[in-house]
């Protein structure tokens, strides 16, 4: 069972079977003949269904620990886990094919092409991977921008978009492959408190009624209060 709703814990593990996990994680950068140890030997479990807000101030290590779960960055001790697969023996090729098949990402910033219609940054990404057929795409493509409440934008340019509605087309686009693990990065970091608390909420829908583990590296107390549980990160350690 979940930490109750907004409760701050020492707990630094979910319950259930982890969809993204790290295990005694350290991370070392050397700075001319310094060594910066960013991640302390960190534990951490995202079970599926639960939304868990990752808070620290900058530079404590959060995009660091995502991107250790995310395979685009290797622990110099330690190891992650990714769906339940370890990360360390996959090649580059194999670490981006887990990767689109588990997790989704969404960033501070939307990086979106502004030209192209919501509905099409959205699908870019499944034209890009091939495979599937536009029939296939385009049912993927609708139901990730209904399940974010923005079909009736789906041909509005993305420069024709407010900001919530670019992070909402970003969430969208994050979430066609239907992913079991999203990673989120300051996800309501430039926007308002209005739309700030609209995305809180989109996240945790998609964790409780989509059974996805959300883990959130944030500032926001927005999302700190619906988060089903809070770690904190502190020089290079959870608490």
């Amino acid at each position: 069972m979940a930490v109750p709703m907004g409760t701050t814990g020492t707990m630094a593990t979910g319950t259930g079977t982890a969809v993204a996990e790290a295990r005694g994680v350290t991370r070392e950068f050397r700075a001319g003949r310094s060594v910066v140890r960013v991640l302390r030997g960190v534990d951490l479990r995202v079970a599926p269904g639960e939304l868990v807000a990752l808070r620290g101030r900058s530079g404590a290590g959060k995009t660091t620990l995502l991107n250790i779960l995310l395979g685009l960055d290797d622990p110099t001790a330690g190891e992650a886990l990714l769906g339940g697969m370890p990360l360390a023996p996959l090649d580059e090729a194999r670490r981006a094919k887990v990767r689109r098949e588990i997790a989704g990402v969404l960033f501070q910033n939307a990086h979106l092409f502004p030209l192209l219609t919501a509905q099409e940054n959205v699908e870019l990404m499944l034209r890009l991977e091939g495979g599937l057929q536009a029939s296939e795409r385009a049912v993927r493509t609708g139901v990730a921008l209904v399940r974010v409440g923005l079909v009736l934008r789906a041909h509005h340019r993305a420069l024709e978009l407010s900001g919530g509605e670019q992070q909402r087309v970003a969430l969208a686009r994050a979430l066609v492959h239907a992913p079991r693990f999203l990673a989120a990065d300051e996800p309501t970091g430039n926007l308002d408190t209005l739309t700030a608390r609209e995305i809180a909420a989109l996240l945790v829908s998609l964790a409780h009624e989509k059974d996805i583990g959300v883990l959130v590296a944030t500032h926001d107390s927005l999302i700190a209060a619906v988060a089903d549980r809070i770690v904190e990160i502190q020089d290079g350690m959870l608490s």
